[in-house]
């Protein structure tokens, strides 16, 4: 499936770093003996999860936030960029689910039936998803991005009775819903326009529940959730094959909730920024269902353009995003700060300011506060998910004071499986196994590397229609469902999880050695001059053995301003190809890259940024 092939971070317009609370550092005294003793009291902590919470199902989130929350805000929106941000309370937002659900169910007579939710984030998005996990029916969200003629196909795998789309998907809708006999209804967002034929107006839909609501209709509330039952089906992205449909039950959604409060807290006060597409379970499950079940509020970023201000305007705690977007700010950050010329400052402060935390006087964020405010002045939680990201890029961010977090799992898991505790944070692995699941390794290799097998409550019922793929997928022993994850890492002795490679990514040489692309490209991207690389093993004509091959795109913007404009295509070549030696130096003979191929164009990407491996090997072929 198809998404964003132009993910480009707009430039941060930092001021010049001036650093003026850097001189209130002199004025504590660091007790250097103090902080190594603190150090290793810290070593010796025991680490405690939190106590988390115990829901069951969807409904009873819904139930719960709705009574404990209800003037508390929700969801911030600008419906209008020339307009303010639009607050919505929980208390609209349950009345409007209320409404809603009961025109489905018993205006519409879609009760139990799959219905598609199709466009982006908005308020709408959230209010359909919730209905359907309220009980109207099986919701099936999709991705936006997808072309045509792969939205009428799974309109009809989903066999969907009903659509709700988005303002911006009208066009698109409208085209093929000629060719789906099918589906009964097609629901537009923001629309007051009554039935006319198979079309109806979300707005119209939710006064017309409204009504049979306050004439003592009751009967959405009513309707019995079983926590196991299927209620929603989600396409994968397909990076390495094509999409499959993936079956959750409530429980599994509900234990995300669950497992995230066992290693996070989030407070009242907290707000989370909505900036990855909601149809991916990493955003609808720990962006929208997690902070609605502890009362927090998110702010729905209007496009990627706008993040600045975004986050300026809002003012966000936490940001769940991927290392691409990470990798980017940090990068824009980074570059800010040299131009300052107050780099040196930089480190020397983060060296000084990680001693005084050691011994409980933290000042970062006053020593910071110059990047606070570009981020919005509340960022407390940056949490990175669905790829390996840089170490060095982790560990800066807590340098400055941010909490970095990352999570693994697939949209099997729906999708959390691992995570970092935040009260025992390791920049660099993936987590540990959450609360209600296990992680195995199977069959590793000398270094304890192998595939990662997966045992969770969140772990799905099975693949839609496709009982094979369910059972090469899954497997029971000893009692419990063992999920093959396809990717392959290891476990330290306190159980963290190190993710080196995707099995199905893996390059095997003639004498069996195995190479994983990704430990490669992370070494490539922490050079400048290379914006996006993809590694893998090339088919030549006449060899035998696979060419370690870099497809790369080049930074040009770094290139331009390290070695000067207006350079050929050659001189790019060879000042990539002089970083990859470099690179090459660092690994053994059989994994070094032999082949260097300059990518002009955008890779094509799935939602959550990974590059569709699979779709640039086959233009080689």
């Amino acid at each position: 499936m198809r998404i964003l092939k132009d993910f480009k971070v707009p430039d941060f317009k930092f001021p010049k770093f001036n650093m003026k609370e850097v001189s209130e550092i002199g004025e504590v005294k660091v007790d250097y003996e103090k902080v190594k003793k603190a150090e290793e009291n810290n070593k010796r902590k025991n680490k405690q999860n939190y106590e988390g919470t115990h829901f069951t199902n969807v409904k009873e989130i819904f139930i719960n936030s709705s009574k404990e929350y209800a003037d508390r805000t929700f969801l911030l929106e600008k419906f209008n960029p020339k307009e303010e941000w639009t607050e919505i309370t929980y208390n609209k937002f349950k009345n409007e689910v209320i409404g809603f659900g009961t025109a489905l169910t018993r205006k519409l007579n879609l009760k139990d039936t799959r219905i598609v939710i199709i466009g982006e984030n908005t308020y709408h998005w959230y209010l359909s998803y919730m209905t359907m996990l309220c009980g109207a029916g099986i919701a099936v969200p999709v991705d936006k991005e997808l072309p045509e003629n792969e939205i009428e196909n799974v309109i009809k795998r989903a066999r969907a009775s009903a659509v709700i789309f988005s303002t911006k998907k009208a066009d698109v809708i409208k085209k093929v819903a000629e060719n789906l006999p099918g589906v009964k209804y097609f629901i537009q967002m923001n629309s007051n326009d009554e039935i006319n034929g198979r079309f109806v107006g979300l707005n119209y839909l939710i006064e017309e529940g409204r009504a049979l609501v306050d004439g003592g209709d009751n009967s959405f509330m009513e309707i019995p959730i079983d926590s196991e039952e299927f209620k929603v089906l989600i396409f994968t992205s397909g990076t390495t094959s094509s999409a499959k449909g993936v079956m959750l039950c409530e429980k599994n959604l509900a234990e995300n909730v669950n497992a995230a409060t066992a290693y996070v807290k989030l407070n009242l006060d907290d707000r989370l920024m909505s900036i990855l597409p909601l149809h991916h379970t990493y955003e609808s499950s720990i962006g929208f269902l997690l902070p609605f079940a502890m009362g927090c509020s998110v702010s729905v970023c209007q496009g990627l353009k706008h993040i600045v201000s975004d986050l300026q305007e809002t003012k966000p705690t936490a940001l769940l995003t991927v290392p691409l977007l990470v990798e980017n700010l940090y990068r824009k950050i980074i570059k800010n700060i040299q131009k300052s010329k107050k780099e040196g400052l930089v480190n020397s402060m983060i060296h000084v300011t990680n001693a005084l935390k050691t011994v409980g006087v933290d000042i970062k964020r006053k020593v910071f506060n110059e990047i606070y405010e570009n981020l919005g002045g509340r960022i407390r939680i940056i949490v990175s998910a669905a790829a390996p990201i840089d170490a060095k890029i982790g560990k800066w961010v807590e340098d400055i004071g941010i909490l970095f977090l990352q999570g693994y799992g697939l949209t099997e898991t729906a999708p959390i499986a691992a995570l970092t505790p935040e009260f025992d944070t390791r920049v660099g692995s993936a987590g540990k196994a959450v609360v209600g699941a296990e992680l195995r390794i199977d069959n590793p290799n000398e270094n304890g590397e192998g595939e990662i097998l997966i045992s969770s409550k969140t772990l799905m019922i099975g693949y839609y229609e496709d009982e094979e793929a369910t059972k090469e997928a899954i497997s029971e022993e000893d009692g419990k469902r063992w999920f093959r994850s396809g990717d392959v890492g290891y476990m330290d002795k306190d159980g963290f999880l190190y993710i080196t490679g995707r099995s199905k990514n893996v390059i095997v040489t003639q004498n069996g050695k195995n190479i994983y692309p990704e430990e490669i490209e992370l070494l490539l991207s922490k050079h400048t001059e290379i914006k996006e690389c993809m590694v893998y093993g090339k088919e030549v004509e006449g060899e035998r053995e696979l060419i370690i091959t870099a497809r790369v795109i080049p930074n040009y913007e770094e290139i331009e301003e390290k070695y000067g404009k207006n350079l050929s295509e050659d001189e790019v070549y060879n000042i990539i190809w002089e970083k990859i030696k470099e690179v090459n130096k660092t690994l053994t003979s059989y994994k070094a890259i032999k082949k260097l191929e300059i990518k002009h164009d955008e890779f094509v990407k799935t939602t959550t940024m990974k590059i569709k491996r699979y779709e640039e090997v086959k233009k080689d072929k």
